[in-house]
């Protein structure tokens, strides 16, 4: 693994920060508030971690200058600490650089296009007409499908599967077992018998994407799957066939997107949360964990369903009273319907 040693200086400058402290200190490494030593930095970003900010052997620690204050260690005063550790952490990053190249046991066609800064892994597959940008990488066993294009910069981890007519943007990164351009789930009813749809469509993904472990996105039926600049997708989501992600949008884990749905620009999606078919969601949208999302959502803003979680005897209770729900309506219309009956006069007036 390779090292990095920067000193707060340099990581001063580089982040644009105020340097409270050694600037000649030296920093190899990243690490929490607790567990960090003398030669790591570390952040304060949730103010519930700062209980550990008097007792932490960091050898520096990104803080937002309010945080400054009883703070005796070597400290970098940025406005936003989680952003500036974002920013600096690829500088310690110890994922290995694959050197350009062909690896020998790597089979590609005669006709695909694999730019000479390219690095191909062992047992990558690249069939008839695909073109592989310049400092691409293709981890091992990697698969990319005919006329598929990869972008400038991107970066593929071991058995990643593009099928045919996939194209990917600049610095897209894509991780281990995600699937790209799989069929989409259609289906023809025929006197109870089902009659498979050709997908024809493709997949289109902008630049600066991010598409995490086992994740799928399918080919469209017609028109191409697309999924726009910016947009980060966590592990194991399922983006369905002529689904639209507009630019920016994140999703974390185990998403699940059905067919023909549009999400806007800049929304964010959290753990689990499911999507029917057909529906749109404005820009800036955020929907809360596990919400089954069933009509469309024209308003920005934040969106929920379902109940949180409660002890289980609580639960057993409010369920039953939900179950009740439909009957003591229709008791409570007939109620006032009665009092309705008994507080008019003769003439339909109110007495009152």
């Amino acid at each position: 693994m390779t090292t990095t040693s920067l000193t707060l200086g340099d990581l001063a400058d580089a982040l644009g920060a105020d340097l409270v402290g050694a600037r000649g200190h030296v920093i190899d490494g990243l690490a929490t508030l607790q567990e960090a030593g003398p030669s790591q930095l570390s952040f304060l970003a949730n103010p519930q971690y700062r209980k550990h900010l008097a007792v932490t052997r960091a050898g520096a620690v990104l803080l937002k200058r309010e945080d400054l204050q009883g703070f005796e260690g070597n400290a970098l005063v940025v406005p936003d600490p989680y952003l500036a550790y974002a920013r600096i952490s690829h500088r310690f990053d110890p994922k290995p650089r694959a050197p350009a190249g062909v690896h020998p046991s790597a089979v590609i066609a005669a006709d695909a296009q694999v730019d000479a800064s390219a690095s191909v892994g062992p047992f990558v597959v690249v069939e008839s007409g695909a073109i592989i940008g310049p400092g691409v990488t293709l981890g091992a066993h990697c698969f990319i499908g005919a006329r598929s294009v990869i972008g400038e910069g991107g970066w593929l981890a071991p058995r990643v599967t593009l099928y045919h007519d996939v194209r990917v943007g600049k610095r897209v990164v894509i991780q281990s077992g995600a699937v790209l351009g799989g069929e989409g789930f259609g289906f023809a009813n025929e006197k109870g018998v089902w009659q498979k749809i050709a997908q024809v469509g493709g997949v289109t993904v902008g630049d600066d994407v991010e598409i995490g472990v086992n994740t799928a996105i399918d080919r469209g039926a017609l028109a191409d799957t697309l999924i726009g600049n910016g947009v980060k997708l966590d592990n194991q989501i399922q983006i369905a066939h002529n689904v639209q992600v507009g630019d920016h949008t994140a999703m974390a884990a185990c998403v699940g997107i059905s067919g023909s749905s549009k999400i806007g620009r800049h929304c964010m999606l959290a753990g689990g949360v499911g999507l029917v078919g057909h529906i749109e969601l404005c820009d800036n949208v955020f929907v809360t964990g596990m919400t089954m999302v069933t009509r469309s959502i024209t308003e920005p803003g934040a969106y929920s369903s379902g109940t949180a979680m409660q002890p289980a005897a609580e639960w057993r209770k409010s369920a039953a009273r939900i179950r009740q729900l439909d009957d003591m309506y229709r008791r409570l219309a007939q109620a006032e319907k009665r009092i309705e009956a008994v507080t008019q006069g003769p003439d339909g007036s109110s007495d009152g």
